[in-house]
This record gives structure tokens, C-alpha cells and sequence, in this order.
């Protein structure tokens, strides 16, 4: 199982947000390239990078920073979210060497678009969902829909993506524990793997996660933890790696 750092991008600075607020974030670093190599050089083999401003832009603005991470660090996995909403900003950030996008909100709003995407770019999209009380959740987390996770991850799956992001919209960025129940009652719902997302906060919650990396579960996004030392993130992958084999 994989501990994949989240980098959030912000005003070219590394931030984290608290439940996806825009307006509470904290500044961990204004240079996001030197935080990356601080990951890669602790063990990270796979880094998960957030365009906040391209959330809400809904184009890319980071991509540069993004690509010089990427040029860097050619050996490890990149994927990239935030503003996915059409096939010519996913070719742009693989064309400056991210591995996977993932689309979230547009993957509610239009399912085609997936669709068309798993066609024009195989293997290379991830399915963001965000979920409150097993339900959906739109537009930076503010709506919940009547659609259940598990239904909509299975209807992605169909459709050929790649792995599903799974983040429990209450206990991102809260320090309070992962919801390895939710995330696991997911991965045993479809076949495709799934990367967990909020409220991985200590070595416990790794292990949680990993007792569960036979129903499905192969990474956890972590952010907060590892950026106020709560987790350490070469002990963790060295832990996750003992008790799943790598």
C-alpha cells in the first residue's frame, strides 16, 4: 500500500485546506518543488497534487509548477487534480508529464465526460469522489446529492477508470482518524482499486487501512498529518509495506 503526499496548490504555495474551505488554509511552504523533493527523498513513490486556484478557475494555473515536479522526479507516479473539466487540460497536464488525472465534481455533472476521457486517454483516469454520510458531494464539498458513492463508483468503473479517490468530506484535513469503514465497504463494492483521502493522522490509521488492502484499498492520501508530524512518513510506508508486501 502507498502513502501518496498531497501537495495542494494555492497562490504557488503549498497549502492544506480544512473540509475543502478555501478560506481556512494553512501555508506549509512557498515552494512546492522543494516540498516535493522533501517527500520523495522520505519515500514517497507516488505524489497526489491538488490546483486549487485551477478548482476554481476551472483551468489550469499551476501547471507549470506541477510539470517541474514531474521533470524532477521522473521515477515517481504524479497525479493531479483540481479543474479537470475538459480532454484538452488533461492532455495538458500529461503532456508536462503527470501520470494520472483525476476528475472530480465533472465526473458528477457530466458521467460522459469520463466516459469520452477513459477512451481519448486509457489507463491514465481517476475517479474523484467525495462523500458525506455515503453520499455524493459537488462544488468544493458545499452540495450533497442523493447519489451513492458505491453506485456511482461502480457506473466509473464500467467506464474504465483507472482508481477511484475516496475522501470522507467529514474528516478531511481534521486530524480526527480515517474512515476505514466507508472506505472499505467502497473497495469491496467494485474492482478497481482504491486510493483513501482525509483523516489519515497516525501510524493507527495506517494500520486500519492496511488490515483492509484485500478489499480493494491500495493507497491513502496524506497531508495535514504529515505536514504538522503527527505521521511520519517514512515510518508509515516502511509499516504499510510490512503488513501488505509493498
Amino acid at each position: 500500500m502507498q502513502l501518496i503526499p498531497a501537495i495542494d496548490l494555492k497562490d504557488g504555495k503549498c497549502v492544506r485546506l480544512r473540509q475543502g474551505r478555501m478560506d481556512d488554509e494553512t501555508v506549509f511552504s512557498d515552494d512546492p518543488v522543494a516540498m516535493a523533493g522533501r517527500w520523495v527523498d522520505a519515500g514517497a513513490r507516488r505524489l497526489h497534487l491538488v490546483d486549487l486556484d485551477g478548482a476554481v478557475a476551472g483551468f489550469p494555473i499551476n501547471a507549470d509548477i506541477i510539470g517541474r515536479i514531474a521533470e524532477l522526479y521522473p521515477k515517481v507516479e504524479i497525479q493531479v487534480g483540481g479543474g479537470i473539466r475538459t480532454s484538452e487540460v488533461i492532455q495538458t497536464y500529461l503532456d508536462v508529464g503527470v501520470d494520472s488525472v483525476i476528475i472530480g465534481t465533472q465526473a458528477v455533472r457530466a458521467p460522459d465526460f469520463v466516459d469520452d476521457a477513459c477512451l481519448e486517454f486509457p489507463g491514465r483516469i481517476i475517479v474523484g469522489l467525495d462523500a458525506r454520510g455515503g453520499r455524493v458531494a459537488t462544488d468544493g464539498w458545499a452540495e450533497t446529492s442523493d447519489t451513492d458513492a458505491i453506485d456511482l463508483a461502480r457506473r466509473f468503473e464500467e467506464a474504465g477508470v483507472d482508481a477511484i479517490v475516496f475522501t470522507d468530506i467529514g474528516r478531511d484535513g481534521m486530524m480526527n482518524g480515517v474512515n476505514v469503514e466507508a472506505t472499505a465497504e467502497l473497495a469491496r463494492g467494485i474492482d478497481i482499486p482504491v486510493i483513501a483521502s482525509g483523516g489519515v493522522t497516525n501510524l493507527a490509521d495506517v494500520r486500519a487501512l492496511c488490515a483492509e488492502a484485500g478489499a480493494g484499498i491500495s493507497g491513502a492520501i496524506v497531508g495535514r498529518a504529515i505536514y504538522e508530524g503527527t505521521l511520519d512518513l517514512a515510518e508509515a510506508q516502511t509499516l504499510a509495506d510490512s503488513l501488505t508486501g509493498g
